[in-house]
């Protein structure tokens, strides 16, 4: 309830937007554009479905306005898309040891973006970026759980001002053909900030410390920069076994 003394927003002040376009598309755009022009003029029978593959291509690359959670000990999501699985793991060999996330295993959260959700990834806490680790490797299904030791990846440590450190994982999924940072070692980082993109389908791994309880649960959807994946101290989230 608002209080009487306080006016209400204005209808017209609360609109909703077209998400914008990431600088990273526009090439891609563009070219969809040009084959759809040169099909108007050469195979008209074609301009129409290559329109559709042009809006498409220009989704792919949106870059809506997120709002991200405060509060102390939030892990906020960095992808959109599906929990596709919580699980304890072993910490992969790029993120272990003493400089990473250490050597016992962790619950990793993966979350699998098809080719339709929004595939800006953003920082899971604010920090400094500690490592930023590129491993070229194969383009298999991403929901696969062998995609997180064959495929292209590049794993991501960020350390917070209390020192927790977080790490999590970008993977390359079946049509996706490259890993796009925007990020580097040393870089100062906001929680929910962008961090990067991969192209066309892929999957995201978020490693938990053990004084992180989970707070999402399979086949739940989550959002990039706002859903809270765990929380330091909380309560686990119903069904989840650590």
């Amino acid at each position: 309830m608002i209080p009487a003394d306080k006016p209400a927003v204005p209808a017209e002040a609360v609109k909703w937007r077209v998400p914008d376009l990431h600088p990273e598309g526009r090439k891609y755009v563009a070219i969809a554009a040009a084959i759809v022009l040169l099909a108007w003029v050469f195979v008209p029978i074609l301009t129409w479905p290559l329109i559709g593959v042009t809006l498409w291509v220009a989704l792919f690359f949106r870059d809506p306005v997120r709002v991200t959670p405060v509060g102390e000990g939030l892990i906020i999501s960095p992808a959109d898309g599906l929990v596709s699985m919580i699980q304890r793991v072993p910490v992969p060999r790029e993120l272990a040891g003493p400089n990473g996330l250490g050597d016992a295993p962790l619950i990793r959260v993966s979350v699998f973006m098809s080719v339709f959700d929004v595939h800006i990834n953003r920082t899971p806490i604010a920090g400094t970026v500690k490592q930023v680790v590129y491993i070229s490797g194969k383009f298999v299904n991403a929901e696969l759980d062998k995609a997180s030791e064959d495929n292209e990846r590049q794993h991501i440590v960020v350390e917070g001002r209390d020192g927790r450190r977080i790490g999590f994982t970008q993977i390359a999924g079946l049509l996706a053909r490259r890993i796009v940072p925007f990020v580097k070692p040393g870089d100062m980082i906001a929680a929910g900030q962008r961090i990067g993109l991969i192209r066309f389908g892929s999957r995201l791994d978020v490693f938990l410390p053990d004084d992180c309880a989970c707070q999402v649960v399979l086949g739940q959807r989550s959002v990039a920069g706002e859903t809270i994946l765990g929380r330091v101290g909380g309560t686990v989230a119903s069904g989840i076994a650590q």
